[in-house]
């Protein structure tokens, strides 16, 4: 039985495009049963959030008075430049 060249092409095409689609779909499946796998057998562990100390208004918080003078002077300077 004599192809033409051009079904011979169209042959090989179809078997590589299908050998091709059935790699990718074992792969997708096989990377889908060792996730569902990992996850199952190795979970992540829970990491509870450290407590985070309430944020202090008004006047309850001292401030040294020296980093208090140098803020201020660090304000103005800044001011004074823009």
């Amino acid at each position: 039985m004599q192809d033409t060249l051009m079904q011979q092409g169209i042959d090989l095409m179809i078997y590589g495009m299908g050998t091709v689609l059935v790699f990718l779909t074992l792969l997708v499946i096989a990377t889908l049963i060792m996730s569902r796998f990992v996850m199952r057998f190795f979970p992540d562990p829970v990491v509870a959030e450290p407590s985070r100390p309430a944020i202090q208004t008004g006047r309850t918080a001292e401030v040294d008075p020296a980093v208090r003078s140098a803020i201020e002077k660090a304000i103005a300077l800044h001011r004074a430049r823009h």
